[in-house]
């Protein structure tokens, strides 16, 4: 996995007040929000980690939703 955010997606990782020392993370996909964490992480890192794989998640398509 690649830690370079894919085009037009952005990432924005910060701290938490509850549980303190934790971090959640935003996904935009140009500017729009797209998916927001809901578990808090122990660190930057991880939370960081979690959202790119978020933004891979998004740029596949489901099945079944693809042309016909």
């Amino acid at each position: 996995m690649s830690s370079d955010v894919p085009h037009p997606y952005s990432i924005e990782v910060e701290p938490l007040t509850k549980p303190e020392g934790h971090f959640g993370w935003t996904l935009r996909r140009s500017g729009k929000l797209i998916e927001r964490s809901d578990r808090a992480y122990r660190s930057e890192e991880k939370a960081r980690e979690a959202a790119l794989v978020a933004a891979e998640r998004d740029t596949k398509p489901m099945p079944g939703m693809g042309r016909r």
